[in-house]
């Protein structure tokens, strides 16, 4: 399993459209509305880092969207 977290900024006004837009996309697991330098962080959960690199494109693809960050979670044994 792979976790990613995506930072999302989109166009000024479009917050609603974005949402709709991020929320029909399949593996996103969560999306919070912030406030401050981003305006959506974006939970991804895949199988694997091909997916989420997919997953990411797509995002990235949305009308709304202006920019991305992905962090990709690491697991401490």
């Amino acid at each position: 399993m792979v976790i990613g977290v995506t930072m999302v900024n989109v166009l000024p006004g479009s917050e609603r459209i974005a949402y709709n837009e991020l929320n029909r996309i399949e593996g996103i697991k969560d999306i919070y509305h912030v406030f401050g330098e981003y305006d959506f962080v974006v939970i991804i959960e895949v199988d694997d880092l091909g997916t989420l690199n997919s997953i990411v494109d797509i995002i990235r693809e949305a009308d709304s969207v202006t920019a991305t960050q992905t962090i990709v979670g690491a697991e401490l044994k």
